[in-house]
């Protein structure tokens, strides 16, 4: 399958400031951050991954894999996928395309907040994201209060 960077884009933009009700809205439980970028995701890649073990699936609120909605179970399903689903590779920020992902860690130690790249750029200071949890569209990745991030390539 390719991945349509395009539909990336326009699901990102359509609902950066509001909850698409096909979905739930974890924000009140922990973050809706990776569940928007799982979203963003899906709207460009079309398929799941409904492996129970080490999946990335959204069925409803309750029944969803760890993958869909955790910033380091993303990370891991991505770079690590050996089936159906979208699959990733960490990479520099300066490689990055529209529909890519940074994940931030605010402590130094733990990533735990997850961007959608809405704009390729070479450095923090030119590329844009989209996310939930703080709702933005087209902020740059250099206005985060950060002490690490990760750049994550979608094949």
């Amino acid at each position: 399958m390719s991945y349509n960077r395009e539909k990336v884009y326009e699901y990102a933009k359509k609902w950066a400031y509001s909850r698409n009700p096909q979905y739930y809205n974890y924000d009140p439980v922990g973050g809706d951050c990776t569940n928007f970028v799982s979203q963003c995701i899906f709207a460009g890649y079309g398929q799941m991954n409904y492996s129970k073990n080490n999946g990335w699936y959204y069925i409803n609120g309750n029944n969803k894999s760890p993958s869909w909605t955790g910033v380091e179970f993303l990370y891991k399903f991505l770079i690590s996928n050996k089936g159906p689903g979208p699959l990733g590779k960490e990479t520099t920020i300066d490689q990055l395309k529209i529909g890519d992902i940074v994940q931030l860690s605010f402590d130094g130690i733990t990533f735990s907040h997850s961007l959608m790249v809405v704009q390729n750029g070479r450095t923090t200071h030119d590329t844009l994201v989209a996310t939930h949890t703080f709702d933005n569209f087209g902020k740059r990745v250099s206005e985060y209060n950060y002490h690490n991030y990760r750049c994550i390539h979608i094949e």
